[in-house]
């Protein structure tokens, strides 16, 4: 089976509605894996296209390096969220740059939803792997074309190469499992800081647009964004930390305005739907007073004197 064939299938796979269930509720594929080289040609080809709409980023040709993104997304395994969420974190800068703020809001939450996924894979997931597993697909009795932890090609070190009186030399096991373990630690901690990076970039592009889209819920979400960068100081630039920072201290403010004028706005949305209903019993909103509750910013109807 060729590999766009096999693609087009798990893609497929991935939109199948569940037996029994609405059309609305869909299940990522259970089986439809691609195999290590099948994966690495696939990621080729995705990368070679990110590469170029990078250039087009840098060359301000915003719209154009959207569609190339979108091809790259298209070689992507649908299981390889981290390569994912990169992708819709370029593309949601792209998004900012044409100043089309709620496009740059949905594919920062995309890229945001897929390092979660990342971070918290799902049972389904977790039983495909170990599947691989068990078949030997990330392991092999063969010492000298073992797989490490993490299902990378183990290349033998000098002391598992050395050989004498016609046989291979290997490491003690108690000490191939501590170099493994150790190896397996190293890698995991760089991906949980790839992971932690593209995620400060995501929320940083997520902040903005909903800052410059401006509403009460959008400069409510945009200080929830801040807040978590905060402890990400880190990873930000002094730059991008000056922004938060700068953020945390004005978007409460901006909040209690955008709040009270689209509270305002609804109650007089209200008391024009009011007067409607009222008139033909000769009433009208004026006839009812209203008051607000300083603590909670509710208000209270009552009959006027």
């Amino acid at each position: 089976m060729s590999i766009s064939r096999k693609r087009s299938e798990a893609d497929a796979a991935d939109t199948e509605p569940t037996p029994g269930k609405g059309k609305e509720e869909l299940h990522l594929p259970s089986a439809i894996r691609f195999s290590p080289e099948e994966e690495a040609a696939l990621l080729s080809e995705s990368n070679a296209e990110k590469s170029t709409a990078n250039d087009l980023f840098k060359s301000a040709h915003y719209s154009q390096a959207i569609s190339v993104y979108d091809r790259a997304l298209a070689s992507v395994p649908n299981y390889l969220e981290y390569e994912i969420a990169v992708l819709k974190s370029n593309i949601a800068a792209c998004h900012l740059k044409l100043s089309d703020w709620k496009a740059a809001i949905d594919e920062a939450t995309k890229s945001l939803e897929a390092l979660d996924r990342l971070e918290s894979p799902s049972p389904a997931s977790k039983d495909v792997d170990d599947k691989r597993e068990g078949s030997g697909g990330a392991r092999s009795s063969d010492p000298n074309n073992r797989n490490d932890l993490d299902g990378h090609l183990h290349k033998p070190t000098a002391a598992e190469a050395t050989k004498d009186d016609g046989g291979i030399v290997e490491l003690a096991d108690d000490e191939v499992d501590e170099s493994e373990a150790l190896e397996k630690i190293e890698k995991d901690d760089r991906r949980k800081d790839d992971i932690r990076r593209i995620r400060a970039k995501a929320l940083m592009r997520r902040a903005k647009a909903r800052s410059e889209k401006g509403g009460w819920g959008e400069l409510q979400g945009a200080l929830e964004d801040y807040q978590s960068l905060s402890p990400l100081s880190s990873i930000l630039s002094p730059s991008d930390m000056k922004i938060v920072n700068t953020a945390l201290r004005t978007l409460p403010a901006q909040i209690a305005v955008a709040k009270e004028k689209e509270m305002g706005e609804m109650m007089g949305k209200l008391k024009e739907l009011g007067n409607g209903i009222l008139k033909p019993f000769g009433l009208s909103t004026d006839s009812f007073k209203f008051e607000k509750d300083e603590k909670t910013g509710g208000y209270s109807i009552g009959m006027n004197g």
